[in-house]
């Protein structure tokens, strides 16, 4: 489903990804992770197509994102770390707004936005101006919308901050019905935890570099350790 090929991005003096290749198969549950500054946020915005690589390609569903970005982006969607939305519209304004943009058919979209309302615990806010909303409540609702158009690709940065543990519990679950059902989810987190609990294989970045690559089980066995996930994580990224 996502392929990249010596994938580079360089901001004047700083290669935030170098020469990344990497497959990702559909249906697939992947992991990206690194400490902060790696490069997880950027090679996620170059495979939505929010940035253009410095070098390299990026081809989604046999799609090559450089020459065909619209057919590329059609695939997916894409969750930031911080849930951006339109204060004066409702939560449920904000759903069928999504849903006209994607150009779904209403009583899909209507039919959809009810099922994930209901899903979150959210019924009764959904009539609720997007402004008062916590954040949590935000990073709900952009979810959601993302999901209405039941995309091929999933890709989503730190997608749990703000949220109660039900709430946690909820979008995992999500996320895990969506890969077993052929959708392919391209994640980012520090939660090592999380990381662990759904991912199918993780990848570790560190300085921009594909440094791992793998399941958890993998990933411990070629760092010749029996520790946890964690300790082999920051054993693998410690500075020098």
């Amino acid at each position: 489903m996502i392929e990249l090929q010596k994938l580079t991005k360089i901001f004047g003096d700083n290669t935030a990804v170098g020469s990344l290749s990497l497959t990702v198969a559909a249906g697939e549950f992947f992991t990206v992770l690194g400490p902060n500054g790696a490069g997880k946020t950027t090679t996620l915005k170059l495979v939505a197509g929010l940035l253009r690589p410095t070098a390299g390609s990026v081809s989604v569903g046999g799609i090559d994102m450089a020459e065909k970005p619209g057919r590329a982006k059609a695939l997916m969607s894409y969750i930031p770390d911080i849930p951006y939305v339109y204060e004066k519209l409702t939560g449920r304004e904000f759903l069928h707004f999504t849903g006209e943009l994607y150009r779904l058919d209403r009583s899909v979209y209507r039919a959809q936005s009810e099922e994930l309302l209901e899903r979150f615990l959210m019924r009764d806010d959904g009539d609720k101006l997007l402004e008062t909303y916590s954040h949590g409540m935000r990073q709900k609702i952009v979810i959601s919308s993302a999901l209405l158009s039941d995309p091929r690709l999933i890709i989503i940065d730190e997608p749990m901050v703000g949220l109660d543990p039900r709430s946690i519990r909820i979008v995992k679950d999500l996320l895990r019905e969506r890969a077993l059902s052929g959708t392919t989810v391209l994640m980012s987190t520090h939660t090592l935890a999380l990381a662990e609990e759904i991912s199918d294989r993780l990848g570790i970045i560190h300085r921009g570099k594909l440094i791992a690559l793998g399941g958890v089980d993998d990933i411990k066995q070629a760092a010749r350790r029996s520790e946890g996930l964690e300790d082999v994580f920051l054993r693998m990224t410690a500075e020098k």
